[in-house]
Parts: structure tokens; C-alpha cells; sequence
């Protein structure tokens, strides 16, 4: 849309003032009930879909309905001095007692059902079972499900073992503690601290307390709309739940930008900032993931009806309220401070390099709770915290399931690798076999474990078919890794491996023969690794490993339409300014939370994603109004109207929420701090073209 119609459609809404606010209040009331009936269109697993876990996932929910991409509850009892917790009475108290709790359809698995001496802490009182819930699927319902079932557990497993220590826990129940332990006093006076202080900083800003509501409705508005047409979206293609999180708070920085636009303006910086941020992030929306492609379509949403709204409803308001502009301040006033935020944009973003993406690590989910009881219990007796994300590999039918365990307890980093017996271990003869690793999968290590694992499994199938060599062996599919063409242990040949059937061969013998389970045609399909330790690996890989791509792409349209609207180097620096703010967003992160007092290990995946758009949306949209000859204060303004809204709703225990409204704030006011010195505004009134001298960078 050029400016022209944009005016002309300005025009149109001054001259139909009461259909506008018909229109926009019926948006708001009916469009605000619509978007809450329709959250449940989207994707509510927060999980990275497409990959290979995530497939692997998908298979072991429809099949066995629990686990999976769900971390399972941890029972942990801790007898008396001298028992022997190894002996099969014992141990079988145990497993009953697990058992009776969990409830039906629930799988368990414990000391007593594999003689794994993984199960048992080196205390030697120390024992463990893992529970996955009958009720546990990865969206909201399934979620709270199992939060909900620690207690019925803990409960049930203490009356039927009073003399000994119960606890249990789990990544789930530790969130929950989270939670509900809810803002203490001091958390409280911050909220109400901030919330008040967003109006006041409102107020101060446009000079009345009616000015100071006109961009909360604005982003009201905007938000409904925007979440409207994104659940419009789900109904076609898989869409975040996240969005959910994007929206308001982008909506609200937008407003302000937009309503502390002198009136000739408004509508050219608002059809140029919302050109240009709806490029970027369509073309995140073209990208196969689905967490680029949902915070993309959210990103494109919250644009182009910010834009609307700008255009009609923002001058019907104007028209009613008084409105006296802030004071510009001189450029030496700002110089110091933006050279100052510019430099740790660059630092910040040195540091994004370091960002490690995934659930924040166990110790750091809760301080004190029943959750963090079994926690702390598990570490007393020396169980390491990998435990409680165990990976789950689904055998198909024709595949031995106790050796793949066996290949699976080999690999560094494993704990324990077990095959249940049980029933519920069992369906349409495929079997779940459970992996426990040492580390959780968010370090460094536990990545490393999830790798190898993939890898030792992978040709496990009927067929035995796969790549890689086995132990000694050289070739592609050789010894224990399945059939294929190599030489097995000390021998030459085509595929020699344990427990296969054909002819050939022992150690220092050629032959043919089949790898793991027996030689068919493969109809059971492969080995699958899956449980709630892949996720983590998925969205590294599967969406993580697109964003070298995506993110200059997204630059690159940014700057594509931004030179439609002012001068190359201006659209230039718009375009850089916007990918620096993005990336030093994650930088911020790290610092904060990787190598801050909070040392959560790691940064929950999709946070990073979620507040890199934002931040690069705002800083675009900071950049078109300042060029457009906004006033110097409106960056600052509306940064910190984010992160004040932000740190209102989000200041309390719960980790993940205050990871988000963190980066939230840090990016609105880094790029605040920082704009300055990337676009050059154009100078002087701007109610006419001949106002800006057509030296400067201007929207045109």
C-alpha cells in the first residue's frame, strides 16, 4: 500500500468515526471470545516436530498413549540401615507399591522387574522406579495430567511403605512446584511496582491519562486480531502454542511506536513498518519448522493488523485527545548512551554464539517443594539427575528388544538400559525399551549420549540394515550396527553380527549373515529413539540448524521493502540494526541465565525464537518511525512500556516465565539504548514533503 492510500484510508476513517469504533469494539469483544474458544487449534506440545524424536515420539504415544515426549514421575525410596534392598522381596514391595499408585494404564519400571543395578543409588538404601502415567500426553490437558498424578503417587507409595522414605519427583512436578509456590511478597510489590509504572510512564509520555490508554487499546485491538487470524491459520498447518506469548507484548511495543507518531506521519511510518516487518517474517513462515513457522505467521498477523489499526482506528482516537508532544533532546544527550548500547549489541551477540537451547536443568527448575525433596533425595544417594528425561526406544516387531537394550547399555554415557517384561511394555509386538542417561540431555554430555545412542541403534531393524561399523570392524553396516557390506570382528565379509541367522560367520570367518533379531524384509519398520531426552536434540537440529538461513533471509526481504520506503543506507543500517537486536536478544539470555547467579544450565528452546522476532520486529518498526521523523523518545518509551508489561505478568518462581519476560524487556530496551545509532531520522517538522530536508533519510 503506498502512503497515499494509506492517507486516503486515514481520511475515510476520520469521515466514519462511529463505524470505526463499532467495527474495532466488535473486533475487540466478539474477535476476544472468539481467540480464547480457539487456543485449542493450536499445537500445545511446545515440542520441535518433524525430527526424527519427534517421530519417534509420535509412534510410541499412538501405540502404548503415554510417555514419550512426556518425562515420566521418579519414585524414590530410601530404606533403614540394613536392608536389603536388592533382595526379591524387597524389591517386589517396591515394584507392588509402584505399581498399585500409579493407577491404570500407567507403565512402571524399577529394580524389581530388571535387576539393573542402574535403579539402585550408591547409598545401597536408595532405590527408584520410573512411572509414566496412564493420563500423559504432551499438550496442556496431559501435562497437567501428570503433574496432578505425583501426588496421588506419592501418597499411595507412602502408605504402602511406612517405614521407609518416599519421595517423588520429576521435570513436571518441579515445574509445577514452580508454580504454584507463586510470587512471594517482595515478587508482588515488583509486579504492582511495574504495572504502575507503566501507566505513569504512559501518562508522563503522552501528558493525559486518556493519551496514556489509547495505545493499550491500540495493542488490545491489534492482539485480538492478530490471535484470530493465527488460530484462522492452525486450522490448515501446525501453529504454536507460543504465539500466544508474541503477540500482546509485540502488539503493545507497536502501539506506542505508532501512537507517538506526529499526526502527518502516522500512516507512512505505519505502512512501512508493517511492510517490512510482515516480509521478515513471512519469510520465516516459509521455513520447514514448526516453531520458525509459527512465530513467523504470528509475526506477519501482529504486523499487518498494527497496521490497520494504525490507520483507522489510531486518528479516530487522536481526533478526541489532547495531545502535546514531549521535548525533543539535543543529539549530544544521546550520543554517549547509544555508542554504549550499540557496543553491547556486539558483545551480546559474540555471546549468542554460546547459547545452549533446552529445558533448564533440573536443580534449577525449583528451590524447595516435595519435587525438590525427591530431587535433593536422588542426589544424596548419588543417582545422577539424567534420570529424570529418559530416552525411549521403540523395538518393532521381529527385533529382539533385550539385545537392543544390551547395545544400548554399552554406550558411554548410558546409565541403565532395560526391556521390561511387563505388558504395558508391549503392544502389537512391537516393545519399549528404556534408557536412562547420566546426564541430562540439555548439557553438553547428554547431547553427546543422545548422539551415540542414535547411532549404536541405528540399522537395529528386522532387516538389520543400517550404516556404520561395528566394534573392530570397518564398512558401512558391518558387526553389531546390523547387516550391510563390511568386515565384522577380526573377519571379512557382508555383515556379520550377534543373533543373526544365514550363512557365515564367527570371529576371523567370511559369510553372510543378518544383524540384530532376524533377516525379513523389514516391515516392522526401524528402531526409533525417542522419550522426553530427544527433544532437546530435535529442536537444536531440526530448527536451530535453519536459523544461519532464516535469519538473513528474513534480513534480506526487510531490506528489499525498506528501500521502497527511504534511502539504501538507511534501509541498510534498519536492516542490520533489526538482525543485531534479534541476535543479541539470545546473547542476553545466555548471559543472564547460562552464566548469571540463576546458572539454569540452559535456555528453554523455544524462548530464544519467540523473543528474537519480537526483537526484530520492534527494532524495525523503531527504525521506520525514527526516519520517518518521529520523536526521539518514542524508542525509549515503548521499550520500556514492554518490559514493564512484561516484568507485571511474569515476575515470580516459575523459571521458563521469567526466562521469557526477560527477554522480552532486555531486548525492547537494548534496542532502545542502541537505535539511535542505526537509522538516521530524518530532522525538522514533518507535515509536509518539503518539511524534511531531502538530504536526510525520510520515507517517501
Amino acid at each position: 500500500m503506498s502512503t497515499e492510500r494509506a492517507a486516503a484510508v486515514t481520511s475515510f476513517a476520520l469521515r466514519h468515526r462511529a463505524a470505526v469504533v463499532v467495527v474495532w469494539s466488535l473486533v475487540l469483544l466478539l474477535g476476544g471470545a472468539a481467540a480464547v474458544a480457539g487456543l485449542g487449534r493450536l499445537d500445545q506440545s511446545f515440542t520441535a516436530s518433524g525430527g526424527p524424536g519427534h517421530r519417534a515420539n509420535q509412534a510410541i504415544q499412538e501405540r502404548y498413549g503415554n510417555g514419550a515426549a512426556v518425562a515420566p514421575l521418579v519414585a524414590v525410596v530410601t530404606w533403614p540401615a540394613g536392608t536389603d534392598v536388592r533382595a526379591p522381596a524387597t524389591a517386589a514391595r517396591v515394584a507392588s507399591a509402584v505399581g498399585r499408585a500409579a493407577g491404570p494404564g500407567a507403565r512402571t519400571v524399577s529394580y524389581a522387574g530388571t535387576g539393573d543395578e542402574g535403579f539402585v543409588g550408591a547409598d545401597g538404601r536408595t532405590v527408584y522406579a520410573l512411572v509414566y502415567p496412564g493420563a500423559g500426553k504432551p499438550d496442556l490437558a496431559g501435562l497437567t495430567a501428570v503433574e496432578e498424578a505425583a501426588g496421588t503417587l506419592r501418597t499411595g507409595v507412602r502408605s504402602a511403605l511406612p517405614e521407609a522414605r518416599v519421595e517423588v519427583t520429576g521435570v513436571l512436578p518441579l515445574q509445577h512446584d514452580s508454580a504454584v509456590a507463586g510470587p512471594g511478597a517482595w515478587a508482588l510489590a515488583a509486579k504492582a511496582a511495574c504495572a504502575l509504572g507503566l501507566i505513569a510512564l504512559l501518562v508522563l509520555a503522552f501528558r493525559s491519562p486518556v493519551g496514556a490508554l489509547a495505545p493499550l487499546l491500540l495493542a488490545a485491538v491489534t492482539s485480538v486480531a492478530a490471535l484470530v487470524l493465527v488460530e484462522a491459520v492452525a486450522g490448515f498447518t501446525e501453529i504454536s502454542f507460543v504465539v500466544v506469548y508474541l503477540v500482546p507484548v509485540t502488539a503493545l511495543v507497536l502501539a506506542v511506536h505508532r501512537w507517538a507518531q506526529p499526526p502527518g506521519t502516522t500512516a507512512r511510518s505505519a505502512v512501512a513498518g508493517g511492510a517490512v516487518g510482515a516480509a521478515a517474517c513471512a519469510v520465516l513462515a516459509l521455513f520447514p519448522a514448526a516453531f520458525l513457522r509459527s512465530v513467523g505467521i504470528a509475526g506477519l498477523a501482529v504486523c499487518a493488523v498494527g497496521t490497520v489499526a494504525a490507520l483507522t482506528l489510531a486518528p479516530v482516537l487522536r481526533s478526541k485527545t489532547p495531545r502535546i508532544d514531549a521535548p525533543r533532546p539535543g543529539r549530544r544527550s544521546r550520543a554517549v548512551p547509544a555508542a554504549l548500547g550499540l557496543t553491547l549489541l556486539v558483545l551480546l551477540t559474540g555471546a549468542a554464539t554460546q547459547l545452549r537451547v533446552g529445558n533448564p536443568e533440573a536443580r534449577a527448575l525449583v528451590a524447595n517443594g516435595p519435587a525438590r525433596d525427591g530431587l535433593d533425595l536422588l542426589a544424596a544417594a548419588g543417582v545422577p539427575t539424567g534420570t529424570l528425561n529418559p530416552l525411549e526406544v521403540l523395538v518393532p516387531e521381529g527385533v529382539d528388544a533385550k539385545a537392543v537394550a544390551a547395545r544400548a547399555a554399552r554406550v558411554p554415557g548410558v546409565l541403565l538400559a532395560a526391556a521390561p517384561a511387563d505388558a504395558g511394555w508391549h503392544r502389537a509386538g512391537s516393545a519399549v525399551v528404556v534408557v536412562v542417561p547420566e546426564e541430562e540431555p540439555m548439557t553438553a554430555a547428554g547431547a553427546t549420549t543422545v548422539t551415540a545412542l542414535r547411532s549404536a541403534l541405528a540399522g537395529a531393524g528386522p532387516d538389520g540394515a543400517g550404516t556404520g561399523a561395528g566394534p573392530d570392524g570397518a564398512g558401512t553396516g558391518a558387526g553389531p550396527d546390523g547387516a550391510g557390506t563390511g568386515a565384522g570382528p577380526d573377519g571379512a565379509g557382508t555383515g556379520a553380527g550377534p543373533g543373526g541367522t544365514g550363512a557365515g560367520a564367527g570371529p576371523g570367518g567370511t559369510g553372510t549373515a543378518a544383524g540384530l533379531g532376524t533377516a525379513g524384509t523389514g516391515a516392522g519398520g526401524p528402531v526409533l529413539v525417542g522419550g522426553s531426552g530427544v527433544v532437546d536434540r530435535d529442536l537444536v537440529d531440526g530448527v536451530y540448524g535453519l536459523l544461519p538461513y532464516a535469519v538473513p533471509a528474513a534480513a534480506l526481504a526487510a531490506f528489499g521493502v525498506l528501500v521502497a520506503f527511504t534511502a539504501a543506507g538507511a534501509a541498510a543500517r534498519a536492516a542490520a540494526g533489526a538482525l543485531l537486536a534479534a541476535t543479541a536478544s539470545a546473547g542476553a539470555l545466555t548471559v543472564l541465565w547460562q552464566w548469571g547467579p540463576a546458572d539454569t544450565g540452559a535456555v528453554t528452546g523455544w524462548v530464544p525464537l519467540v523473543v528474537g522476532v519480537f526483537a526484530f520486529c520492534v527494532s524495525v518498526d523503531r527504525a521506520v518511525a525514527s526516519t520517518a521523523g518521529g520523536p526521539p523518545w518514542a524508542g525509549p518509551v515503548a521499550a520500556g512500556a514492554g518490559a514493564l508489561a512484561v516484568l507485571a505478568v511474569g515476575i515470580g518462581p516459575q523459571v521458563e516465565l521469567a526466562l521469557l519476560v526477560s527477554g522480552f524487556a532486555m531486548a525492547a530496551t537494548l534496542d532502545a539504548l542502541a537505535g539511535r545509532r542505526l537509522t538516521v531520522p530524518g530532522s525538522g517538522p514533518t507535515s509536509g514533503p518539503a518539511a524534511v530536508p531531502r538530504s536526510s533519510p525520510q520515507l517517501v
